[in-house]
């Protein structure tokens, strides 16, 4: 399997993933939901790790791991388990890609550096993408989808606070970083289920949405990412962003019937090109490079 293909199988999984939360958020409640989710997360991890005779050293990076768990997974999927009760799948994987703007920002401000003309560029087109779909979301739905539409930039924003902290974070293995932090979302999301219960048992349906989610969507989508980033690099790897709305849109329209609407393309068109903007990625130099390396 090459890595192009990798990151086309990614992004359908973690597009997917929207797909699998619209279904599932309402009747069990974000709490239940993402416990669960990191739950099969960390379980298919756990086998993983047995095969593949790898040390967790959980005390040893426990501050790490709870701190990577609490703004990479515990509190975005949280947020988007939230705003995934609102609004719908191709709304949400467009909101989840701007990550690496949010990223750019926050990495300016912690490092107390300007940005580059690109850089603001990108930043520009990704607000109004942004207001393009809040713009239309609060028409349709109306001022119930203003916090549901914070809190999914939110989850954004947080993306962006786990990536500049692992650039100063501790050296640990990317297998365990995904492992370790998934058992600290465990123990951070616990907690909530006892005051946020589901809200309905959950049917056979709801159920394999909430096992795809957790095994497929988390677990195994992790280990293809982190193949990526060790086969292409950081840079590379995160292409991946670009196409996660393009299946949140396709797995949307297919499976719950949601409409792709010219404000959802327009806004689409205006966050990825922002976000590719601001991450310096060109689509042209990451086929040549595909090309020279015969993949």
């Amino acid at each position: 399997m090459n890595s192009f293909f990798r990151l086309i199988m990614l992004a359908a999984i973690w597009g997917g993933s929207f797909l699998f939360m619209r279904i599932s958020a309402t009747p069990l409640g974000p709490a239940v939901l993402i416990e669960a989710r990191v739950g099969f997360a960390a379980v298919t991890l756990l086998i993983i790790a047995f095969y593949l005779k790898k040390q967790l050293n959980m005390v040893e990076n426990a501050k790490h791991y709870f701190t990577l768990g609490l703004f990479n997974t515990a509190l975005p999927f949280l947020l988007f388990a939230y705003a995934a009760q609102s609004l719908n799948a191709s709304t949400l994987s467009i909101f989840n890609s701007t990550a690496p703007i949010w990223g750019a920002i926050i990495g300016a401000i912690w490092t107390r550096t300007a940005l580059t003309k690109p850089v603001l560029l990108g930043l520009g087109l990704g607000v109004i993408g942004v207001s393009v779909l809040v713009g239309w979301e609060a028409m349709s739905i109306g001022e119930n989808a203003i916090l549901p539409m914070m809190a999914a930039i939110g989850a954004a924003v947080s993306y962006g606070i786990a990536t500049n902290y692992a650039k100063h974070a501790p050296s640990v293995e990317a297998f365990n970083n995904a492992h370790g932090s998934m058992w600290a979302s465990v123990v951070l999301v616990l907690p909530l289920i006892f005051f946020l219960p589901a809200r309905e048992a959950p049917t056979s349906e709801i159920a394999m949405a909430v096992i795809l989610l957790g095994v497929v969507c988390t677990g195994l989508a992790y280990l293809l990412y982190f193949r990526l980033v060790s086969d292409l690099g950081p840079s590379s790897a995160l292409s991946v962003t670009f196409l996660i709305p393009v299946f949140g849109i396709l797995w949307g329209h297919l499976f719950l019937d949601e409409a792709i609407g010219f404000n959802t393309v327009i806004g689409s068109i205006f966050v990825i090109t922002g976000t590719m903007l601001v991450t310096g990625f060109s689509p042209r130099q990451f086929f040549q490079q595909k090309a020279v390396q015969g993949e």
